[in-house]
């Protein structure tokens, strides 16, 4: 540890699974080099840190669809909203003005209690994972780490690269990407400058044009395999710190295939759309039914409504399943693409058939069928024959197996997530380096 000096450090995730899992996966390291870790939780999740070491801080309920039950009523509020649904990302695009004003008002009820809980708790570094800063934040001179739990488009909105949340290739026609910059700067341009103004008035700097972070004033990490990453046609500045994945380590979690599943013929599939896709409970019986023909055999992660639908027989599910120790059982991984997911299926070198729903999974399963690790369908429209015969050509393409098991391969050789203490220990002391 740099200079033997403890750090008491505050995390701040979006409270819903896949935000918080990631930053448990960075809290992990950071308690195992001797460092003090709290989170703060809202009811869903008090008690459910405490086994990792965590020490948590209870919020106060907030009135705000963003206060989520294990996130089934904010997936029920976007579904509603058409923020996830069959839609284009281009047609969402046009809704963002109201993603965005949902969530300033859930920042502007949860800031007041931020502030007045920092005196109490006088942490020596905050690590932040939200969709926008807090004047609190800004203004406390504590030093923060963002860390970005979606993809990495959403950091930098950079001309050289495709626009966040589009879903449109790296290679593809750049004339596509400027009308969907175009479409969300319309969409968010008089929320962004209600929201700006409102930062100014609280004594903040203005943020840049169209942006609701400054990730200038942050130690910014971020988790993707470099393989899926954008650096090379999009540089990032040396305040950004890419790690291969933020997984967690899940020590006590174990699993073993069913017997009434592991009996059967065919290759083992993981179908996993988390919380929000799983929600979507026509949707779920749709894509279920077409498996339902597969000579193969299904783990199915059914989400918290669960038992508003069925199974076929050469499947197995439970509202949760343990994806970490699942993946390295399975053959091929069906998945909405939540960056989490990508990150931990690279690890084990599985291929991917990527199915978005909304936000960066649009971008993550176009660099997934990009980059030649899987295949992207849509999740809304895809025909019972594309999805059958898209598992059967990854499940024989040898090419495409052993190029992901050589990433898996190099992934677990590098072991990049250990070096994060390190990097945090020097951020703390030498913030210029870093920021200026």
């Amino acid at each position: 540890m740099a200079n033997n000096k403890v750090l008491k450090v505050l995390f701040v995730p979006i409270l819903s699974g896949g935000h918080v899992y990631s930053s448990i996966g960075v809290a992990e390291r950071l308690i195992h080099s001797g460092h003090e870790v709290l989170f703060l939780v809202n009811d869903f999740w008090s008690g459910k840190l405490t086994k990792y070491g965590i020490r948590e801080v209870l919020l106060a309920k907030i009135d705000s669809p963003f206060e989520t039950n294990g996130a089934t009523d904010l997936a029920k509020h976007m579904i509603a909203r058409g923020l996830v649904g069959g839609d284009s990302p281009l047609q969402k695009a046009q809704r963002e003005a109201t993603f965005v004003e949902l969530w300033t008002k859930h920042m502007k009820q949860f800031d007041p209690q931020f502030e007045r809980l920092l005196p109490t708790i006088q942490p020596d570094l905050i690590v932040l994972d939200q969709f926008m800063t807090w004047p609190s934040l800004e203004l406390s001179a504590i030093p923060c780490v963002w860390l970005w739990g979606n993809g990495p488009l959403i950091m930098v909105d950079d001309e050289k690269a495709p626009p966040h949340e589009s879903g449109l290739s790296a290679t593809g026609d750049q004339r596509l990407w400027q009308e969907f910059r175009q479409v969300v700067r319309d969409a968010t341009k008089d929320m962004w400058r209600a929201f700006n103004d409102w930062m100014v008035g609280r004594g903040c700097e203005p943020l840049p044009e169209y942006a609701i972070q400054n990730p200038s004033h942050y130690l910014n990490i971020y988790g993707i395999p470099h393989e899926l990453d954008y650096q090379d046609i999009r540089p990032l500045g040396h305040n950004f710190v890419r790690f291969d994945n933020f997984k967690r380590t899940e020590s006590d979690l174990t699993f073993a295939v069913p017997p009434e599943l592991a009996e059967k013929p065919g290759a083992l599939v993981y179908f996993s759309l988390g919380s929000f896709g799983a929600a979507d409970v026509a949707n779920m019986r749709r894509l279920l039914a077409i498996l339902a023909k597969s000579p193969h055999r299904f783990i199915v992660s059914m989400g918290p409504l669960h038992n508003e639908y069925t199974l076929a027989d050469n499947m197995w599910g439970e509202e949760w399943v343990p994806q970490i120790r699942v993946l390295p059982l399975v053959d091929l991984v069906i998945t909405h693409a939540g960056i989490n997911t990508v990150c931990e299926t690279m690890f084990f070198g599985r291929p991917m058939i990527a199915m978005p729903l909304f936000s960066d999974q649009y971008d993550n399963s176009q660099q997934i069928q990009d980059t030649g690790f899987g295949r992207r369908l849509d999740a809304y429209k895809c025909s019972e024959e594309e999805l059958l015969a898209a598992i059967e050509t990854l499940l024989n393409d040898r090419e495409m197996a052993e190029r992901v098991a050589k990433v898996s391969r190099r992934i677990q050789t590098d072991n990049s997530l250990a070096k994060l203490p390190q990097i945090i220990e020097d951020f703390v002391q030498n913030r210029r380096k870093y920021i200026e």
